[in-house]
């Protein structure tokens, strides 16, 4: 059996503004409208007898990840979801969900080794592609998907070949040096998906990286497991055992060490759709060689990506821009330049400004909030709950809140008194009170927010019950 394994981690640092630390890349929907993890997730589901599929990504993005999958026609399949705790890489992430395979369907079984953030266009020829690994991996071989370039590009890993094998993994090069690779015809651009027996990848890793094995089969041991739903079923890696692990890429841990890796050439519109310059290339330009997502105006204007969530975004005179303008951010960078704008990312992480991390908008299990406004002292929200929702019984060390439903119906608890309000009632939580709201209705319930205190950060918060286990 094909087990197909969906990494879904990282931030996407160069597509920024758009992808963030609370918002990675593989939640950023492309041209079809579904977010890359979706197509991935749907990819993976339309090959033949594929019956589980397992899904490791951060703990903060389940609840996500579970709202993407509800959006997949393929409702037969169980998901198994491992949750790290912390970030440790591919060889980490790879250790674990292989694990997690071997003990749920046996040592033969056959791992697809997919990232969340690629875009394929060719989806029979991946299939063809998948058919052709897991024959190889039957066999016993480590199978890598290598990509044949038709460019020369600074941008991706490379994969030095002497027929079906490979003899060396190349790190990003410099121009001149993927000019070499291309002309030269031994060289394939490094997809990052593999595939193997688990077995077969469990005695590798425990010759060549057994350290990182062990924490790895430590955290699954000592994880937590819980059944959120007939599809969903949770798996998160225990903290402690999971650090243990060295942060290291599989490519570094095993790929490059081991002699029974072989490569199936795939011709199948591979794109990792790493920065904005990629990402524009996903979608249909105009004769002017312009594509225009949202309110948009282009006037003499050749060869540039613009974005924008809301308001109206305008360009005169200018060729070869990306424009990406998001609620609280605003990007211009030159196509040429865009691999470049990680080094803005690093630089907004390391001055601290929230950009980085996070949008005015945040998600979470039961719903989302939106920040208004805010000043000293005070901030405005616009919480919405989907039906069934129902936030957790908490409360404020530093603030007091003021609740405006405007529409739907909140069932409240407000200290001692459960109330029930209706669009345009209201009723005011005192700081320290314990207090929780929920959605019974069949539509999404929609409230105004005013915070007022000392402190109005997001970790002022007490949690006593929840439905989602986060207490």
């Amino acid at each position: 059996m094909i087990v197909p394994v969906i990494v879904s981690g990282g931030v996407g640092s160069r597509l920024w503004p758009a992808s963030r630390q609370t918002h990675p890349k593989p939640f950023l929907p492309v041209e079809n409208g579904k977010s890359l993890l979706l197509n991935t997730y749907n990819r993976a589901a339309s090959l033949d007898g594929i019956s589980d599929i397992v899904t490791i990504t951060a703990r903060e993005s389940s609840f996500k990840t579970v709202a993407e999958y509800a959006n997949s026609k393929d409702s037969g399949i169980t998901n198994h979801l491992l949750l790290e705790p912390v970030a440790r890489d591919t060889a980490a992430a790879t250790a674990a969900a292989t694990n997690f395979v071997a003990r749920q369907f046996g040592p033969d079984a056959v791992v697809l080794f997919l990232a969340a953030d690629h875009l394929i266009r060719d989806i029979s020829a991946f299939q063809d592609a998948v058919t052709n690994a897991a024959s190889r991996a039957e066999n016993g071989q480590i199978v890598t998907f290598g990509i044949e370039p038709d460019r020369p590009e600074t941008g991706y890993g490379y994969i030095e070949v002497d027929g079906d094998q490979a003899v060396r993994f190349v790190e990003k090069p410099d121009l001149d040096t993927a000019r070499h690779y291309v002309e030269s015809g031994n060289f394939l651009w490094n997809s990052g998906m593999f595939c193997f027996k688990a077995g077969v990848m469990l005695d590798a890793m425990n010759i060549h990286c057994p350290e990182i094995l062990q924490a790895s089969e430590e955290a699954i041991k000592k994880g937590k497991q819980q059944t959120l739903d007939s599809r969903h079923l949770e798996t998160e890696l225990d903290e402690e055992a999971f650090l243990r692990a060295p942060k290291i890429s599989i490519d570094y841990a095993v790929m490059e060490k081991v002699s029974n890796l072989s490569v199936v050439r795939a011709d199948i519109g591979w794109s990792d759709v790493g920065t904005w310059s990629s990402l524009s290339e996903s979608y249909a330009a105009d004769s002017e060689g312009n594509t225009a997502i949202g309110d948009t105006a282009l006037v003499d204007t050749k060869n540039c990506f613009v974005s924008s969530e809301g308001r109206l975004v305008s360009l005169v005179g200018v060729e070869d821009l990306a424009v990406v303008d998001t609620r609280d951010a605003t990007l211009v960078v030159s196509k040429n330049k865009s691999q470049d704008v990680k080094k803005l990312f690093e630089k907004l992480s390391g001055d601290g400004h929230e950009a980085h991390a996070s949008f005015p908008t945040g998600h979470r299990p039961w719903g989302s909030y939106t920040i208004l406004d805010e000043g000293a002292g005070y901030k405005v929200k616009r919480i919405e709950v989907k039906p069934g929702g129902c936030l957790s019984l908490q409360s404020h060390k530093h603030r007091s809140e003021h609740w405006t439903v405007v529409q739907g119906v909140a069932h409240v608890v407000n200290g001692d008194d459960e109330i029930v309000l209706k669009s345009n009632e209201s009723t005011y939580i005192e700081c320290g009170n314990v207090h929780r709201m929920e959605n019974r209705g069949s539509e999404p319930m929609t409230l105004i927010e005013v915070q007022t205190g000392s402190y109005l950060g997001e970790d002022d918060i007490v949690r006593y019950e929840d439905i989602y286990g986060r207490s």
